[in-house]
Parts: C-alpha cells; structure tokens; sequence
C-alpha cells in the first residue's frame, strides 16, 4: 500500500515537473533573449561538410529589424502567421495525408512552429517530434505575443552555413545593418531560408531570382497593414 501510494506520488511530481518546466522555460524567453538555442548547438556538436569553423551571430531587437524583412519572412513562410494561433490545423492536415498516401514529403509549419524548433529542439522528421514542437508552439503563442515569436525567429533562424539571424545575414550579404534593408535584399535573403545549405543569398540562382519576385508579389499584395509595421 505505502509502495502503491509512493509509486503515484512520483508520477504525479513527475507530471507536474514536466508541465511546469516548460512552461517557466518559454516563460523567461519572453524576457531573456536566448544566447545558444538547440538548433544552433546541434550544428555545433554535429557539423555539415559546409559548416565554418566559426558561426556569426548578433541579436538585434525587432524595431531594428527593416519592416520589409519582417513582411518577407510573414510572406515567405507564413501568410497567417498574424491571426492563427500557432498551428495551421488545415495545411497539417493535407500533410499527413500526402505524406501517409506516399506523395512527396510535405511541411506545415507555422513561423511559430518554426521558432519552437529551432529554439528547443532536436532535428528530426517524426510525428513524436512534431507533438512536442506543437506544445511548445501553443506554450508560445499563449505566453508570448506575436512581434516577440517573430523578433526571436529573425533572430535565430539560419540565413547560411553558421550564419545566424538576421543582422549577421545582412552584414554578411549587403555589409549593412537589418534596419536597412530594402524590400528586394528582404525578399532575397527570405528566399533561402527553406535550405539555405542548397541556396544562397550571396550568389543567388535562377530558382532564388524567382522565387524572390514571388515573394515580392506576395509582399504587395498583403501590404504593410498585414503586419502592425513601423
């Protein structure tokens, strides 16, 4: 019986360690800007052939961010990204069921999801992974506000091999601050992000051009009332 009652005291610590753990983790980030995240120290620990030997990094806070990049990533990644509430519940749905009948690999990620792995998690293509990703996206989304998920993801997210955020992308690429990035350099640099190992800013392809123009278009199309710009 005390073996029985002990064995469901653990489990209940345990449950409450696991939620409340989390919770207290997001909740500090929604004040401290993070100096290593999890996606930074996999590369790290575990480098691709084109990783240099030192990473650039320089956090810069969201109103020294250009607003034309903050509607690049917005039009690039995640047109609802302003009124969702972290999950894409329509577009998860299409994935799994084109990924489960066999059809090309599809992602469904949100800004917001986006953040959240980057920020705690490992690299990995699995649902157990995604479940976790999704907890953490809602933790955000409940805990933090839009401009603070945005300002984190510009500023973690990799722009090229070891370069991240985007006041090191600028400088690498344009030798100019993010807060002065024209709405082409924007497009430019928000083009690669979904490989940029395959695509470059600095020396950008056919497919880069063109899905910069795309991107571009999107940008007009939404306007800067799509996102609260300054």
């Amino acid at each position: 019986m005390v073996v029985r009652f002990s064995v469901r005291k653990w489990l209940i610590y345990s449950m409450l360690f696991a939620i409340a753990v989390p919770v207290l983790l997001v909740l500090a980030l929604r004040f401290i800007d993070p100096s290593i995240w999890m996606w930074q120290l996999q590369r790290e620990m575990s480098p691709p052939v084109s990783y240099p030997s030192q990473s650039s990094h320089e956090w810069v806070p969201l109103d020294k961010i250009s607003p034309s990049m903050q509607l690049a990533v917005i039009a690039a990644e995640d047109q609802l990204f302003p009124s969702h509430w972290g999950l894409d519940l329509v577009s998860i749905s299409k994935a799994i069921t084109s990924n489960n009948s066999g059809g090309a690999v599809r992602g469904a990620s949100t800004l917001s999801q986006q953040t959240a792995k980057n920020l705690f998690l490992w690299p990995a293509k699995s649902y157990f992974r995604k479940g976790i990703e999704a907890g953490f996206t809602l933790l955000m989304e409940l805990l933090w506000d839009k401009p603070r998920i945005l300002e984190v993801y510009l500023n973690i997210v990799e722009f090229g091999p070891g370069i991240y955020g985007v006041e090191a992308a600028s400088q690498a690429f344009y030798n100019k601050p993010a807060a002065q990035l024209s709405r082409s350099q924007s497009a430019r640099l928000a083009a690669v992000l979904p490989n940029p190992y395959r695509m470059s800013a600095a020396k950008p392809s056919n497919y880069v051009w063109q899905r910069s123009s795309w991107i571009q278009r999107q940008m007009r199309l939404l306007g800067t009332n799509h996102w609260n710009l300054k």
